[in-house]
Formats: C-alpha cells, structure tokens, sequence
C-alpha cells in the first residue's frame, strides 16, 4: 500500500474548506479545532465517567463477523463507568461504536459548537466511538456515504483512508460495508493480499481536539493507539449518485444480507469472503 499523510492545517475558512476538500473530495486534518469548545477542556474519560457513568452502553470487539449476528449488533454490555475503568487499567478490544451518547446525556450537548464549514449537518446524529489501547476497527466504508467530521478526544488515535476508487484493491466482501476482516492493515501480508500493494491511501494521526474530515462514501481503518474516544458529524452526500447508492444499501443491502444470513447460515458468510478474493483478483487480472 503506498499511504500519503493527510495534510494538517491550523486555521480554515468555510470558503477555503468546500472549494480546497469538500468539492474535490478530498480529506483533511484541522489541528485543535474543537480548541474553542467547552468539550476541549472538559471532555476525557474521567468526565464522561461522571456524566453518564451509569449509562448501559453497547460493546464490540474485532471476532469476525458470523451468521449469528445482526447487522451492527453489539457483542456485550457494561455500565459506561465500568467500561471506562477497564480502558483506563490495561488494553481490551472492546470497543463502543456509533453510539448516540448525546440522546441519552444532553447534557454533553452544550459542550459542542456545530462547525460552520458550509455542510449540511445532521444534528440528530452526532456520534460517539470509544476504544482501547491498540483496538482497531475494520476497514469499512459508511452505510450513508455520508460526509464525516470526526473529532478525536483523549489520547492518540491512527486513522487509514481509502477513496471509493481504491475499492477494487480492498478485498470488498460483497453485500456488505467491509473488507477481509483477516487483513492486518498495520502490517499487510502482500503474499496473501497481493492486490494490496496497489492500492492508494491517507493517514492521520489524531490528538485531542483535532478534526478529521472524511469525504463521502471514503474507506476507513481506525486503530486506537491510547484509550480514547472520538465524534462523528455527518452531512449526507451531495452527490446525487451516492445518495442512490446510500439508499440502496440502507432499504436492500443490508436486508438482503440479514435474510441471507438467516437462511443460509455461516455458509453465506464463508460464501461472501471466498467470493471477494475471487473477485478481486479477477478484476485485477491476479492469478495464483
């Protein structure tokens, strides 16, 4: 894989952000943005504990996907302070995805200001991700295709990008959002996944406060150097033909999947994974 590091810029102006990242699709880091938000000075894993220590949350970790699980289906629960206390004691790959943390604390809400950089925001929907030191997160593409303002809090945090035009390089398993969960994007087997070697991407390493943007419909592999936890903004894609394809994988895909899973069993899986080293191998004209 050749990775080019995402440029880090200080300051930018709404004008300078949609016609430099947003217009040609392209990601940036804005380092310490969130540095005029209440959240700067407040936000780490102490506070959340005291403010939603109580709070049952939802848990995943890397086992890879079986026929048993839902779509986006948690593996565990614990209460937020005992979760935090395990981040915080040694490394787990337990990690909390996608969560609507701010829905059940609204009080998080004032901790934020809603960045005016000329995208639509969904504010229903701002997201949170937690993690522990050294949990990854699959390399993966967005169900919406959304554009994403992803703001990282406590610690570090190492972000791998794909453009949507790397995806026959990836390994993508059909009818769904991820690639091979066996491929260690730290430290790829070009043996195994010789198509790797031709794919093109960005990184970024984060720190509290930073701000990544993330264009439409990118790929994206998270690993969690210290425990911490980041915010998601969306802003749904402006390109008409992404929100075709967001549509589709919200009211087909993903139920096409679930009921695949259901009637088939671990075959459909086992089926979808062979499935994508056939296909992109044949794609790329590999042969083994």
């Amino acid at each position: 894989m050749f990775l080019e590091k995402i440029p880090e810029i200080e300051n930018i102006s709404k004008e300078e952000f949609l016609r430099s990242y947003v217009r040609p699709q392209l990601p940036v880091v804005v380092k310490g943005f969130a540095k005029h938000w209440p959240a700067y000075e407040k936000w780490d894993l102490d506070y959340i504990k005291s403010i939603a220590g109580e709070r049952v949350v939802p848990l995943y970790d890397d086992r890879p996907v079986s026929h048993e699980d839902g779509f986006n289906e948690a593996h565990a629960e614990m209460k937020m302070a005992a979760y935090i206390d395990l981040l915080k004691s040694k490394p787990t790959n337990y990690r909390i995805f996608l969560y609507n943390l701010m829905k059940e604390v609204p009080g998080l809400q004032k901790d934020i200001r809603w960045p005016d950089l000329g995208l639509k925001l969904v504010k229903q929907l701002p997201m949170l991700f937690f993690g522990g030191a050294g949990s990854k997160v699959f390399m993966h593409f967005d169900i919406d295709l959304s554009n994403i303002l992803h703001f990282h809090f406590h610690g570090e945090k190492r972000c791998v990008l794909f453009p949507p035009d790397q995806t026959d390089y990836l390994y993508k398993i059909p009818h769904s959002l991820i690639s091979r969960e066996d491929i260690d994007f730290d430290a790829p087997d070009y043996e195994k996944w010789p198509a790797l070697k031709e794919a093109r991407g960005y990184v970024a390493d984060l720190e509290h406060g930073d701000m990544l943007y993330m264009p439409e419909g990118y790929w994206h592999y998270m690993k969690y150097v210290t425990p911490g936890f980041s915010m998601s903004l969306r802003s749904f894609p402006g390109k008409p033909a992404n929100l075709m394809k967001a549509a589709y994988n919200v009211f087909v895909m993903r139920h096409y999947d679930n009921l695949m899973r259901r009637w088939k069993g671990q075959e459909w899986i086992d089926v979808k994974n062979e499935r994508a080293v056939v296909e992109t191998h044949r794609k790329l004209g590999i042969t083994r």
